[in-house]
């Protein structure tokens, strides 16, 4: 049995495929250039303040708690986390504010109440959110979309037969303007496109099934911060055998008659019988493969990254919870400028996340750590200096206008990330957070796969391949890839 196996890049999906690779009896070693684990899901600390670098969202822990079951391990054991009462709060500019409850039945008694829009027509469309999700899930999340015998089963032909509920030949934001029509809920919906780096106005209906998965499983927050779900899986690893070398950056992925023979660190060949590349997927090859092997999907639009200020606070704002959004006037015009004209609008949309909410470790006594994000274009050489400067004070000036409170004062530690941050930080192609978007009604087909034909041993996982960037789609591609390898 060929059954050594090298893993480039300790992010959440390098970690769990190494996981699941040594649970299936391979010998397994992650090269990591950092000092520690994680990827973008790690964290640091400002003073007294802790952040989560990356990802805010934690949804589907059921893939976490696999792998430690897979392992033989009891989940609640090593890694703890409770369900958010409340998923996330919503604001806008008119002084409506909406909870957006994870009990479906309080969610449908918020939107009758503050928007006067019928439980049974949210119900409706809930249900046809999970329609699509059960119908896809399988092929579309579970398995390799470039593998015919993905295809060749009952779940396919089901599929098949149910091509008018997928809603492709629209945009999400046409899918909701008819079935959901309240403004503020029309918006509040078409936010889903975010979640994978899209417009609402260009993604197809189809990404109406994202709602399901956050209202049908919930949100949940780890009690040790996200970065414990990182950190959890490394420990887990170790225990189980896996090798993990920091700080030693692969600089190139060795070929031979096409075929990966290994990876180049410290200027020394290090042999494997397959090779795991959880590096960005442009980056693996310009840098890592230095051969002009050409890929439809590096051609791709790519996804929006973002600013993110991390700021530690001196004071408690008690109307607000872990996830907050704070909406623009002008959603369409905000997108238009992001991906069409590859700027900032001054009116953005603001997501404030503030961890030590639940978590009180992360913040001095009645201060908290605000994590403020607002969507932008990937890095094509903008005046980053510049637009972070006038966004802070467009983010403040709204912040302070909808909350009627005052924020610049209680400032007290700062960190901004530009996408040029991101990208170096994470070796993400011009800082764009999930590889390429999905602006385009094909696109779930137009992601790199997941493995190479032209070198059938060589492997990819993570954010910027199939299925797709986020927490749970990392975890599921990381599965995806054990699974090939297995076979």
């Amino acid at each position: 049995m060929n059954n050594k196996v090298a893993i480039i890049g300790s992010g959440i999906a390098g970690i769990a495929t190494s996981i699941r690779l040594k649970a299936k009896g391979f010998d397994v070693t992650v090269y990591e250039k950092n000092s520690f684990p994680g990827g973008k899901l790690s964290s640091f600390k400002l003073g007294e303040f802790r952040f989560d670098a990356g990802p805010s969202l934690f949804t589907m822990p059921q893939y976490v708690d696999e792998l430690f079951d897979i392992s033989g391990e009891n989940p609640k054991d090593h890694f703890k986390y409770k369900r958010k009462k409340i998923a996330c709060k919503y604001f806008w500019e008119d002084e409506s504010i909406f909870n957006a409850y994870s009990d479906k039945e309080k969610f449908y008694d918020e939107c009758e109440n503050k928007f006067n829009v019928e439980r049974k027509q949210i119900k409706k469309y809930l249900d046809k959110a999970k329609k699509k999700f059960d119908l896809t899930r399988k092929i579309f999340l579970e398995k390799s979309l470039h593998k015919i015998n993905s295809f060749l089963n009952y779940e396919t032909v089901k599929a098949l037969f149910n091509l008018n509920i997928y809603q492709i030949n629209k945009n999400l934001d046409e899918v909701n303007q008819k079935e959901i029509e309240e403004k503020h809920l029309v918006q509040l919906f078409n936010r889903y496109a975010t979640y994978n780096g899209s417009s609402p106005y260009k993604t197809p209906g189809m990404m109406t099934l994202i709602q399901h998965l956050e209202s049908h499983y919930g949100t949940y927050i780890p009690i040790k911060g996200m970065n414990d779900i990182s950190n959890s899986l490394y420990r887990l690893a170790e225990r189980k055998g896996v090798k993990f070398e920091f700080e030693s950056e692969v600089k190139k992925i060795e070929i031979q008659n096409n075929k990966a023979i290994g990876v180049i660190v410290n200027n020394k060949l290090n042999r494997f019988d397959k090779i795991v590349s959880n590096s960005d997927v442009y980056s693996t090859y310009k840098y890592l493969l230095k051969e002009k092997l050409n890929h439809n999907s590096l051609k791709q639009e790519r996804s929006s990254s973002a600013i993110i200020f991390y700021w530690g606070v001196k004071k408690i704002y008690k109307q607000l919870d872990l996830h907050n959004i704070f909406f623009s006037d002008n959603y369409e015009k905000e997108f238009k400028y992001i991906f069409d004209e590859n700027k900032i609008i001054d009116d953005p949309t603001i997501y404030v996340n503030i961890t030590s909410k639940d978590v009180p470790t992360d913040s001095p006594d009645s201060c908290e750590n605000w994590f403020v994000m607002v969507n932008s274009p990937f890095n094509i050489g903008q005046d980053w200096e510049k637009i972070k400067n006038t966004l802070r004070s467009n983010i403040i000036s709204k912040l302070e206008r909808i909350l009627k409170e005052n924020i610049s004062k209680n400032i007290v530690e700062e960190r901004i990330y530009t996408p040029v941050d991101l990208e170096s930080n994470t070796n993400s192609y011009q800082g764009s957070l999930y590889g390429i978007s999905s602006n385009n009604k094909f696109s779930a087909f137009l992601r790199h796969p997941n493995f190479l034909k032209k070198i059938p041993n060589l492997y990819f996982c993570g954010g910027s391949v199939h299925p797709g960037g986020g927490i749970p789609l990392c975890l599921l591609s990381a599965k995806i890839v054990s699974n090939l390898i297995e076979k």
